[in-house]
């Protein structure tokens, strides 16, 4: 259902309204992303997080468009850019979209880059598809991105291939790739996930950088909490492809209401006067998205849980401004702040 906004529609870049997204496979239909809805606003940057197979890059593949069909289809719900529903829209003006609207950066950038294709090669085609640059234009504006996003040398390097590039250097390309177009909404799924720390840090240093300069909205999707603190204004959490808890930085770090958001938060290491406390793990399993029971989905993990948890699925709801959460026992959650 719909998260509790005070927000109207018009306010927000892009809405997304009850998002469903199935795979048939052969142990069942996959519920991947389960009625998920939200706003991004203009300049924004929303933190989505959860432990991995939780629907995260599922849910954003599913904005993109680029969901395989089949054996995954889009059931139902609508996503709005600027008003515009992209689920109404046939492939050929998603082509219109990607890249020039929306970008999205993968998390390995080895495999999404073609390793037959040089660097310089792979981002003049989204230059000349969207912006109708010719081969020198193309090709400066490409020498100039890579020199925005920090890659040395930037004009020689325009036509060397991926494997030529380090991790980091790859990672750099994707994002000037994504910027090539200046979109409006960036979706950056796990982009550190295979970096280095050192690396990682630069990486989320250059994209809050580059925000601040092209005034873009930003998707962060992580299983790393930190980063997330660092970087977003508002957080959603999302379990067994539903979302659970959402809210700004403020209310999800110190307001924390859903059990499994505590058990996110309590696993960090802490640089401050509890830095000596044993780190707590979140117990057992999440569900299996194929066989997904009635009632609360982290039910069985739940330190939290009554009977009615069991067999009752709680609903997202606002408890105070803009900050909303699925949970039963909510109140007893607050009290273990």
């Amino acid at each position: 259902m719909p998260i509790p906004s005070e927000k109207s529609e018009d306010e927000c870049l892009l809405e997304v309204k009850n998002l469903t997204t199935r795979f048939d496979t052969e142990e069942g239909l996959v519920h991947a992303v389960n009625d998920v809805s939200y706003c991004l606003d203009e300049g924004e940057t929303l933190g989505v997080v959860g432990e991995s197979g939780c629907g995260k890059s599922v849910h954003a593949l599913s904005i993109m468009r680029l969901i395989p069909i089949p054996p995954g289809r889009i059931e139902k719900g609508e996503v709005l850019l600027s008003g515009d529903n992209l689920l109404d829209k046939s492939e050929e003006e998603m082509r219109f979209v990607r890249g020039a609207q929306i970008a999205m950066i993968f998390q390995d950038p080895m495999t999404s880059l073609n390793p037959v294709r040089t660097v310089g090669y792979q981002i003049m085609e989204a230059l000349k598809h969207h912006l109708e640059m010719n081969d020198r234009e193309a090709r400066e504006r490409t020498a100039e991105l890579l020199a925005m996003v920090g890659i040395p040398e930037a004009a020689q390097r325009v036509d060397d291939y991926p494997h030529q590039f380090s991790g980091g250097m790859r990672q750099r390309a994707m994002i000037a790739m994504a910027l090539s177009c200046y979109p409006k909404i960036l979706i950056a799924d796990e982009p550190t996930t295979a970096l280095d720390v050192t690396i990682q840090a630069q990486i989320v240093e250059l994209v809050k950088r580059l925000q601040d300069q092209l005034g873009m909205s930003v998707i962060w999707i992580t299983h790393d909490l930190g980063v997330v603190a660092g970087m977003a204004q508002r957080v959603n959490v999302m379990y067994a492809g539903s979302l659970i808890e959402t809210g700004s930085v403020k209310k999800i770090y110190g307001e924390t209401r859903h059990p499994y958001t505590l058990g996110l938060l309590s696993s960090l290491p802490r640089l401050d006067e509890v830095s000596r406390s044993k780190l707590i793990s979140i117990e057992g399993e999440p569900p299996d998205l194929v066989d997904l029971q009635p009632g609360c989905q982290f039910y069985e993990r739940c330190k939290f849980a009554v009977e009615r948890c069991r067999y009752e699925t709680p609903i997202l709801e606002s408890i105070n401004n803009g900050h909303s959460v699925a949970c039963w026992e909510k109140e007893r959650v607050r009290k273990e702040q």
